[in-house]
């Protein structure tokens, strides 16, 4: 049994413990509509709020299949080279724009580069693969909108959009320019490594996991979707440059080394750092625990220097 006591800091605890207060380990149990609302409430609670000189509109796109409301993050002293196109984590049933949006301000105000959070549509309402077809839309909308390159960058069921999107987007004329995934989750083997190792993690379970598929699939099985699993891709030359950061104590992290290496061998340029101590949702963390401050300053540079087109690692 992994000793989490040793793994996990003092800091990082209190962050947990903060955490469950507000969103308890057993919300999957209650309806979706009672798990929103408490997701909202946390999120509400490490709320940060925007860092001087960063202003937001709220606006929609029109998309062939929806109208998808974005939100737009500008800085006072913009750097053009790139905008990104942020898409937030919450199991594919939760969060919107107000979930991650100081998350998306301090990544505007940090990068300098325009920031579109996706507000895209949630299951179970709308089953796989509406929040695919959602992201694809954004990105297209991207890609014509702006004349600089655009990136891609999400956290938990955001990295696997993201990543998805990379995939089905790498023969555009106007395909990503990079990608930095938090913590994704994409459809990696269940039967090793941290789906073992960190099954009954704080933060984030293998169960909650399985959840969160049954839910965006409606029961069905969908082995072998690239839309829903990266990792089944048969194919990963031409992908963008790609980061990818995950957090130790977390079922998902072994899809950040598994990724990596198919990129890797495909010969393909992707990085992954595995954040000692760390658990699935360490982004809200970064304002009170060390080692998720390092890390965000981790996703900064790395957005950063993708949107340059520089490859530091």
């Amino acid at each position: 049994m992994t000793d989490y006591k040793t793994l996990i800091d003092a800091e990082t605890w209190a962050f947990i413990e903060k955490t469950n207060s507000y969103y308890p380990p057993d919300t999957i149990d209650y309806t979706i509509t009672q798990q929103r609302a408490i997701y909202d409430r946390m999120c509400r609670e490490f709320f940060a709020g925007y860092p001087q000189g960063v202003t937001a509109e709220t606006t929609a796109v029109a998309a062939p299949t929806s109208s998808i409301s974005i939100r737009i993050y500008r800085n006072a002293i913009p750097d053009g080279a790139a905008m990104v196109l942020y898409i937030h984590g919450g199991g594919f049933i939760l969060g919107g724009l107000d979930s991650h949006d100081d998350v998306c301000a301090e990544l505007c105000a940090r990068t300098g580069f325009e920031v579109v959070s996706l507000n895209y549509r949630l299951a179970p309402e709308h089953l796989h693969p509406a929040a695919f077809d959602d992201a694809m839309d954004a990105f297209e909308w991207a890609a014509k909108t702006y004349d600089c390159p655009v990136l891609l960058c999400g956290d938990s069921a955001g990295g696997n959009l993201c990543a998805a999107v990379a995939h089905a987007t790498r023969g555009h004329a106007k395909k990503p320019a990079g990608q930095v995934l938090i913590y994704p989750g994409l459809g990696g083997d269940h039967s090793k490594g941290s789906y073992v190792t960190h099954a009954e993690a704080p933060m984030l379970t293998v169960r909650d996991l399985d959840f969160y598929k049954h839910v965006r699939t409606g029961g069905v099985d969908m082995t072998g979707d690239i839309t829903l699993y990266p990792l089944a891709d048969a194919e990963f030359a031409n992908l963008p440059p790609t980061v990818l950061i995950t957090a130790q104590c977390d079922p998902l992290s072994s899809d950040g080394e598994a990724y990596r290496d198919r990129i890797v061998a495909a010969g393909g340029r992707a990085t992954w750092f595995e954040e000692p101590g760390l658990v699935h949702g360490y982004l809200r963390a970064r304002h009170m625990v060390g080692r998720a401050r390092t890390s965000f300053t981790r996703i900064v540079e790395a957005v950063s220097a993708l949107g340059h087109g520089d490859w530091i690692w």
